[in-house]
């Protein structure tokens, strides 16, 4: 039978143990990662300096202690002092033959909707492939008549009317660029399933980054070295980190930070609403200190066709979504000036795969 540790460590959801002075006793993994610290670091600390309720609780908490009842809030911004706040429901009951000691439970409605999002972006994205791929093919044919026509006429025209036919020419040729990048979106291939060095991924895009549209750029790595091999498509993988760091290149204007972060969150899992999970442990970070995502867009913007930028098509973050969805992870975005995080969690490698490979090399 299962023993109170394991299933204490199981939790899904951060849950932390306070005395009666209202100090931290004792944290599950989940917590660990949500207080962004450890069991040592935090036991004994007042529970009240480490988390920030944006309620009045305390008459409400002391009451619950006082006749072992339990206190529920909901929809309330809970901080821990490393970032922006998240909107939770919180639980919080005695503990059954401890004195006077609390549990809390914290579940965040923010990383459920962000989920919830992600299984609808993937379904209105698949609609959107559909429209985009046939309006492309009907567009092409067309233009490039346009281009040509406009093409022929110019041999025949003075200076001045050049400037006509030669902006027919470059916008006809800006929409089929634009319908390329849309048969771009619809036409990716599913990702090819291999073991993946995601430093080795993130390694190039760096690269790429800081010799070409992000060499105004401060790039600072901020790896976990202990991380094991991805589940995915190196290729495809690439794609989404350049995306990614060209977008904060273009956020922060002339200079800027663009932060390159990894860590490993085991408690982190996908629950799909077939019931079905997914472990993502595997955590990738791209941080910028840009102005921050538009307020209007901020809750769309994996959207296909929704873009910050007055010129944007609105295919790249949509795209980097479809790709992460297809590895079968998850891309969230938290937001506010001077801060913006979009984080990658992707499943790792199973543990035999791993194996065979050192044993038949």
């Amino acid at each position: 039978m299962m023993n109170d540790l394991a299933i204490w460590n199981s939790l899904p959801i951060p849950a932390i143990l306070v005395d009666g002075s209202d100090r931290v006793e004792d944290i599950n993994p989940a917590a660990e990662n949500f207080l962004n610290t450890s069991v040592k670091s935090i036991r004994g600390v007042p529970i009240w300096d480490k988390l920030m309720v944006d309620a009045p609780l305390e008459e409400a908490f002391e009451r619950a202690r006082r006749f072992s009842t339990p206190l529920f809030v909901n929809d309330v911004d809970i901080g821990t002092g490393d970032g922006p706040p998240m909107q939770c429901n919180l639980k919080i009951a005695p503990v059954s033959n401890a004195s006077e000691k609390m549990i809390f439970l914290i579940s965040s409605r923010e990383l459920a909707g962000r989920m919830t999002r992600s299984n609808g972006v993937k379904s209105s994205a698949k609609s959107a492939i559909g429209m985009a791929e046939m309006l492309a093919h009907e567009i092409k044919n067309p233009l490039a008549g346009i281009t040509g026509a406009a093409q022929l006429l110019s041999m025949n025209l003075s200076p001045d009317d050049l400037e006509l036919t030669d902006l027919i020419v470059e916008e006809s040729r800006r929409i089929v660029k634009l319908l390329e990048q849309v048969e771009q979106f619809g036409n990716l291939s599913p990702p090819q399933r291999e073991p993946v060095n995601i430093h080795d991924v993130l390694d190039k895009a760096r690269r790429s980054a800081v010799v070409g549209f992000g060499a105004h750029m401060t790039v600072i790595e901020d790896y976990d070295p202990s991380l094991p091999l991805a589940q995915g498509d190196a290729d495809q993988l690439l794609q989404v980190v350049l995306n990614l760091l060209k977008n904060a290149s273009e956020a922060a204007g002339d200079a800027g930070t663009i932060r390159l972060r990894t860590y490993y969150e085991h408690s982190f899992r996908l629950r799909r609403s077939d019931g079905t999970g997914q472990a993502l442990p595997l955590q990738i970070e791209v941080i910028d200190d840009g102005p921050g995502l538009p307020q209007d867009i901020k809750g769309d913007v994996f959207d296909p066709f929704v873009s910050g930028r007055e010129n944007g098509t609105g295919l790249g973050l949509a795209l980097v979504s479809k790709i992460i969805s297809d590895h079968d992870g998850l891309i969230t975005v938290d937001s506010v000036p001077g801060r913006t995080v979009f984080r990658i969690s992707l499943p790792r490698m199973p543990r035999d795969t791993n194996k065979k490979r050192k044993e038949t090399t």
